[in-house]
């Protein structure tokens, strides 16, 4: 009998595998197997972890890209010294209107930007690690900024004929408790600098960078500043073409350039695990077995498992101009999220997907990367920051710059 109940034992087991492995194997051949078509050099993940610090860690990622390319060295720079002179100079704007304009966490690539070229940078080690000041592994914004916003609010909204500049010294107090305050000089492989006279050794060019987006209310070849609430600082942007939008992407990625991309990705295809679809919901929901009244009522998590089901095979939209001012007008096309574009790559079907790196720490399945398809990219890019030395020189010409 223990015989007898050993092999039935036995053969359920491997029945049970057999069932595992073939709904496994169902699963998976819908999972994407990438073939790397261009990678260009970049740094380490980073975790900005619970800030709303994309548009810096992002951005510095850029730079660091930047600086690999121009000289072949590694850097590590500081997110906390530009947070640090951004949030101040936010502020700042916040009091001079009166409140009526937004104090929050976001910012663009604008603001990395600018604190170079005016304040300068160091490295991450010149400052304390973040969230260690407050005795947390990484930034952990939700106490700070709880103490920041009404702050700025209280001094903004003030009945005040006239305030004191002494609220500008009890803020830059908070920012240094909670940020680290931003050192006049250090040491760097044996050298002292300070932060100025360390931006200007990194071997880059800071008037070599420009903003690209893509939208009808303004017109094409002439620049403007890009309507939302974190771009505070209203620098312009050159607005193209959709389709000379992507050339400029594609043709820095084949040059060795990086991208420093902003954009939309509360879209139900962009994936957790490291994926970005532009999903065709209309299709999806068909093949899903559904009609759209049950489509609709799906929770998110619950459209994202059918997407993720899936896989390279769900459908995409065909990105236009069109969808993409229609979606920026109705608030469906959001400012949300900063990444680095560096490659390119294709998958067993030969959709091409870009090869982008996060924020999140080594999250997903590609450890920190997302694969994102160049409809995705299309459709939900809000703008970027690139090398104007990446830009087809024909389109150049049409900028004049």
């Amino acid at each position: 009998m223990k015989k007898i109940a050993i092999l039935a034992l036995t053969v359920m087991v491997a029945i049970s595998a057999g069932a595992a492995k073939k709904k496994a194997s169902a699963k998976d051949k819908n999972k994407p197997v990438f073939t790397t078509i261009k990678e260009n050099p970049i740094t380490s993940i980073k975790d900005q972890n619970r800030s709303g610090t994309c548009w810096d860690y992002s951005t510095l990622s850029f730079f660091e890209a930047e600086i690999l390319k121009a000289t072949g060295k590694t850097y590590d720079l500081c997110e906390s010294f530009v947070a640090n002179k951004t949030y101040m100079e936010r502020a700042i704007q916040v009091v001079r209107y009166h409140g009526d304009c937004q104090f929050s966490q976001g910012g663009s690539a604008e603001d990395v930007l600018q604190t170079l070229k005016t304040h300068g940078i160091c490295p991450e080690d010149a400052m304390p690690f973040p969230g260690s000041l407050y005795g947390d592994s990484l930034n952990n914004f939700n106490e700070f900024f709880s103490l920041t916003e009404p702050y700025v609010a209280a001094v903004a909204k003030s009945d005040a004929k006239k305030i004191s500049p002494q609220w500008k010294v009890g803020f830059q107090g908070i920012l240094d408790a909670y940020l680290g305050k931003c050192p006049e000089k250090f040491t760097y492989e044996g050298k002292e600098y300070t932060p100025k006279s360390f931006v200007k050794s990194l071997g880059i060019n800071l008037d070599d960078y420009v903003s690209i987006t893509s939208y009808t209310h303004h017109p094409f070849y002439t620049a403007f500043a890009v309507e939302v609430q974190d771009n505070w600082r209203f620098p312009l942007s050159y607005n193209l073409p959709m389709d000379e939008m992507m050339q400029v992407i594609d043709n820095a990625v084949n040059e060795g350039y990086t991208i420093a991309w902003g954009g939309d990705v509360s879209e139900p295809g962009f994936t957790r695990q490291g994926l970005a679809y532009a999903v065709d919901t209309k299709k999806t929901e068909s093949l899903a077995g559904s009609d759209m009244a049950r489509w609709l009522k799906l929770t998110a998590e619950k459209k994202r498992n059918i997407i993720d089901s899936l896989g390279c095979t769900v459908p995409e939209v065909v990105a236009t101009q069109e969808m993409r001012q229609e979606r920026f007008d109705n608030w469906e096309l959001t400012d949300d999220h900063g990444m680095l574009i560096y490659g390119t790559a294709k998958d067993q079907n030969g959709k091409e997907y870009y090869m982008v790196k996060n924020s999140w720490g080594e999250t997903g399945e590609y450890k920190g990367i997302w694969y994102m398809t160049k409809t995705f990219i299309a459709a939900n890019t809000m703008d970027f920051l690139v090398n104007k030395k990446a830009i087809p020189a024909n389109i150049r010409k049409k900028l004049g710059i």
